[in-house]
């Protein structure tokens, strides 16, 4: 009998979340979002954690390495759980770049219309695909209690195929990135329990509330 639970933890504020340049692996925390890091962290010392699991992202490897000093537990770092890649053309260019908003228009537009690639960016296939590995992975793990730090699209993305399942469509998949917002450091709680008819399940989502003291 298998039973755990999955705390998904979305890293800090980046750099890029309030700057004027689009995001790349490498792109930092903010000041502002290490000290989300730290009342994360120390949340985090309060819940059954076995073990520490986050993106190889810059932004997410400083959250978790918070999380790690106050919690003591030590941090694997997995590609499985890196934000969802996007274009070439994309990356590392400013915000109001029309090249990189015409892409975005065209991404959104043809995300469900099978097999559509703009050009190296990740589509539909290719995200439920990683989410599919992401949870066969957690749920093949010994700990029963597993912290991982991730990110927004990535994470709605999990959430879609846990409550799908294999037969996950591109629509429900749209749907799911669209209407499930995520606050930075905002904690999601999923539950496998091999029991259950659909052995997946969604106890909690996006819950910031140890950021009231931080906002007030």
């Amino acid at each position: 009998f298998c039973m755990k639970k999955i705390y998904f933890v979305r890293h800090g504020e980046s750099e890029g979340n309030v700057g004027e340049i689009r995001q790349t692996k490498e792109t930092p925390l903010s000041p502002r979002g290490r000290s989300q890091a730290a009342y994360i962290a120390a949340r985090a010392a309060k819940l059954p954690i076995d073990v520490i699991v986050s993106s190889t992202m810059v932004r997410a490897a400083e959250t978790a390495r918070s999380i790690s000093e106050t919690t003591g537990k030590e941090v694997e770092h997995s590609d499985l759980f890196v934000e969802r890649r996007r274009s070439s053309e994309q990356l590392g260019k400013r915000k109001d770049d029309p090249v990189a908003l015409e892409v975005d228009a065209l991404l959104i537009e043809n995300f469900t219309v099978p097999g559509y690639r703009y050009s190296d960016e990740e589509n539909f296939d290719d995200l439920k695909r990683r989410a599919g590995e992401a949870l066969e992975f957690l749920k093949n793990r010994s700990e029963q209690n597993i912290l991982v730090v991730t990110h927004g699209i990535i994470l709605r993305a999990l959430a879609a195929r846990a409550v799908f399942g294999p037969e996950l469509s591109a629509r429900e998949c749209e749907l799911f990135i669209r209407t499930f917002h995520t606050e930075n450091t905002g904690i999601t709680v999923f539950e496998y329990d091999e029991e259950r008819r659909n052995p997946w399940g969604i106890w909690i989502w996006n819950d910031h509330a140890h950021l009231a003291e931080l906002e007030g």
